[in-house]
């Protein structure tokens, strides 16, 4: 049995855990206002909004419903936007009436949520963010301006927000129905005791899984990894930084220990997915999903990160990241076995990180090639150095002859040309629909060149 709540309503449900939510919510619930898109977390159509309690507050994120099983629901406020119907017209859908920001409709139900979740973030309003908060949702008809007018109208007005009781604000000038107010009491009463000793399919966000298998998934029960609060998934004792497997791309992205020690990455982590895809998907479910470009694993490689693995016995072993790859979607999990936690090491002296990458698009689509970097250096001279590149091979590929040639190397133009040589050497990709074989050691060379390029500014 599951329990949350849908708008303002409790939900007690016994329907099948791996149902995706979308289904739910359209199909037993007759919310007709969330829309099926592309079933693919890629079109934002089916945006609602899922609210967890942290420290006696709400913390809304925008998710996609169509790879989101029910079961994930559970214990969290769900709202889709027939849950933000009150007397008048709210905020966000009054600043798109007024720009003329929608024509045949259908995907504006997941703009709307998206922005909605936008004023609902603590951080101070800013037409960027909001930009970024919709890059997830795409529209066909109105080329974009319109939207963006009413988005830059939406920022301006948010600006007026404060930082403490948001909600009640939000209420008053109408982003928000008035039941918002009881949700975190109501939430504390729910049931949320989901035992996982069955057995069933591990699902970590489910955005590649309900992708590819939602069929087998929605006849299967779904087995969830322990929850974690938000605060526990990143910790640091001493030098080791520890992840929990279901840490998210936004966990990463608002970690202050991460940005202290990676000022850089969270704005590199705009280019790997959408909000609602980085607010779901997590770094355990990226690295068993075993994708040679995952964007993800591509970044933890070059961090040279352990996976500490455990099996139902609670026996714990510990593999680099490096080794657990075997194969083309294949890896070294034994069954009962799961990825627990992933841990790197901080070094002791000055070090760099840089992650690059190149696709079709700018953001929000799968790597032709990407490749990230670790340089550890003293004096001018690189003492370690850690090397990955995604679409090269039939796993997320370490390079370490490349790194056996830079260490104890100056840093200068002549080094990392020969580098450059030593790594196209240690690949030889397959030609596919993202490119030739040429095409992509000519990026993997570039890429390489535009680590140093960023981290030194060595004209090369």
């Amino acid at each position: 049995m599951i329990e949350f709540i849908l708008n303002n309503q409790k939900i007690r449900t016994n329907e099948a855990e791996g149902m995706p939510l979308v289904d739910f919510i359209r199909y037993k619930q007759n919310l007709k206002g969330t829309k099926i898109g592309c079933r693919e977390g890629d079109c934002g159509a089916c945006t609602v909004l899922a609210g967890e309690l942290i420290d006696d507050k709400i913390s809304y994120k925008s998710i996609t419903s169509c790879i989101t099983p029910l079961k994930f629901a559970a214990g969290k406020h769900i709202v889709t936007v027939d849950g933000l119907n009150s007397d008048e017209i709210g905020s966000v859908q009054q600043h798109i009436h007024e720009h003329g920001a929608t024509q045949c409709g259908f995907c504006t139900p997941g703009f709307v949520m998206s922005l909605t979740g936008f004023s609902l973030s603590t951080k101070k309003a800013d037409y960027s963010d909001a930009l970024s908060a919709v890059a997830g949702n795409i529209c066909r008809c109105t080329g974009y301006k319109s939207i963006e007018k009413a988005i830059f109208d939406i920022s301006e007005e948010l600006k007026s927000k404060p930082e403490k009781d948001n909600i009640a604000w939000l209420i008053k000038n109408d982003y928000l129905p008035e039941y918002f107010i009881e949700i975190p009491e109501r939430i504390k009463n729910l049931k949320n005791e989901i035992s996982n000793k069955e057995n069933g399919i591990v699902v970590g966000g489910g955005t590649d899984l309900y992708v590819q298998k939602a069929d087998c998934l929605l006849e299967n029960k779904i087995k969830t990894i322990k929850y974690i609060s938000s605060k526990e998934k990143i910790t640091q004792k001493d030098n080791l930084i520890t992840l929990s497997a279901l840490t998210t791309v936004t966990d990463i992205i608002e970690s202050e220990i991460i940005s202290n020690l990676f000022p850089k990455l969270a704005k590199q982590l705009l280019l790997i997915s959408s909000e609602q895809i980085r607010n779901t998907a997590t770094i355990g479910g990226n690295i068993v999903n075993a994708s040679p470009i995952g964007d993800m694993s591509i970044i933890l490689l070059a961090l040279n990160s352990n996976l500490i693995i455990k099996n139902s016995s609670n026996i714990e072993r510990t593999i680099l990241l490096k080794d657990f790859h075997t194969g083309y979607k294949t890896f070294d999990l034994k069954e009962g076995e799961l990825i627990e936690n992933i841990t790197f090491e901080i070094p002791n002296l000055d070090f760099k990180f840089n992650f690059e990458k190149v696709s079709k698009r700018k953001h929000l689509d799968i790597a032709s090639v990407n490749s990230s970097i670790l340089i550890i250096y003293k004096n001018n001279i690189i003492k370690d150095v850690h090397i990955s590149g995604g679409g090269l091979a039939a796993t997320p590929k370490y390079f370490e002859k490349t790194r056996e040639f830079l260490i104890n190397k100056e840093i200068n133009k002549e080094n990392i040309l020969k580098a450059a040589e030593i790594i196209q050497a240690e690949t030889s990709p397959i030609s596919d629909v993202r490119g030739t074989t040429e095409y992509k050691k000519l990026l993997l060379r570039q890429l390489f060149y535009a680590h140093f390029i960023e981290i030194f500014s060595i004209d090369i």
